[in-house]
């Protein structure tokens, strides 16, 4: 397993080694000490989550504050996406940049989403398989989001935004300049 940190301090990708044979393949997605050890932080992961969605759904920008914000590990089983993220914290020197990845079940990568990031992803596939550990269990009242389309961030999210399937909630959420923090 190698971990890579992205140009946004404490966000890794995260590539597997891959064991292929005639068979099929085999690797572990996960190991809480090797992980650590790769972030070079303790995290404790308390709660998995899946979803299922189409072509075009762009879910996102999403992330929780206070006692209950929340560190990420996300994936792809099956299809592809692009997994979006933004630095939320108001310290940092990368508040307010993005860092993209594309994630599927063909490169198995994985993204590590430090608490205080904004994150979404969008289907590039016909269908896909999201899964993603949290470090903290989910708080409604605590639920934050951004804007998917802030022109501030820029963000391609690589179809055409007629093809975006996108929930209401996600449609009223604040850009980075009028987000309360």
């Amino acid at each position: 397993m190698k971990a890579t940190e992205t140009k946004l301090k404490g966000c890794f990708f995260i590539e597997p080694n891959v064991l292929k044979d005639t068979r099929g393949y085999f690797f572990e997605c996960f190991n809480q000490n090797k992980f650590n050890e790769l972030i070079g932080k303790d995290i404790d992961f308390v709660q998995d989550n899946e979803s299922f969605s189409s072509k075009g759904v762009l879910r996102g920008l999403h992330f929780q504050t206070g006692d209950y914000a929340q560190a990420k590990l996300v994936r792809v089983i099956k299809g592809k996406v692009l997994d979006v993220v933004v630095d939320m914290r108001k310290n940092s020197p990368t508040f307010g940049e993005h860092f993209s990845i594309e994630l599927s079940e063909d490169n198995k990568k994985q993204l590590f989403v430090p608490r205080g990031f904004a994150h979404g992803f969008i289907v590039l596939s016909d269908t896909a398989i999201f899964s993603y550990k949290c470090d903290n269990f989910y708080n409604k009242a605590s639920e934050q989001g951004l804007r998917y389309d802030d022109p501030s961030l820029g963000i391609d999210w690589r179809l055409p935004s007629n093809e975006f399937i996108i929930s209401e909630k996600d449609l009223v959420l604040p850009t980075l300049s009028n987000i309360e923090l």
